[in-house]
């Protein structure tokens, strides 16, 4: 499944299988795995135009990502694991990761921690972010344990 920046801010995603996978969706119901709001022409042209818009632009996606964990170096931080723009920045514990997740918010950077890992507070910014904003929030999430 894919689904959020594919419509570019509109509501659209994609089923994406295997052959095999797909065939076995043929029967028992027929064409199971459509949908009534699939195709919408709109949503459809909007993600068409970000597609085209990711082609076109340079996100310097690695360099981003380099100041991230360049600037993202402090003791309570345990590791940094990365993909691009999202990373999951491993802390000691929850109480930690919650606490430095609360100072980002007071100081108006959104943030999380993950489901499944609550030890862990997820980074994933949109492309656009400026080197400036990638700086402003490292700092921010590094002061957080001073």
């Amino acid at each position: 499944m894919l689904g959020k920046a594919l419509g570019g801010g509109m509501p659209l995603g994609a089923f994406i299988a295997d052959k095999k996978l797909m065939d076995q969706l043929t029967d028992n119901p027929v064409l199971g795995h459509i949908t009534t709001f699939g195709g919408h022409p709109v949503c459809c042209a909007a993600g068409k135009a970000a597609f085209e818009v990711l082609l076109e632009n340079d996100f310097a996606v690695k360099q981003k990502e380099t100041l991230f964990l360049t600037l993202l170096r402090s003791a309570g931080i345990g590791s940094i694991k990365s993909l691009g723009l999202w990373m999951a920045v491993k802390f000691e514990n929850f109480e930690t990761c919650k606490k430095t997740i609360e100072s980002c918010i007071q100081e108006g950077v959104l943030a999380d921690w993950f489901l499944f890992v609550p030890n862990c507070l997820r980074i994933s910014p949109p492309l656009t972010i400026s080197d400036t904003e990638i700086k402003k929030a490292s700092k921010i999430i590094s002061e957080a344990f001073e």
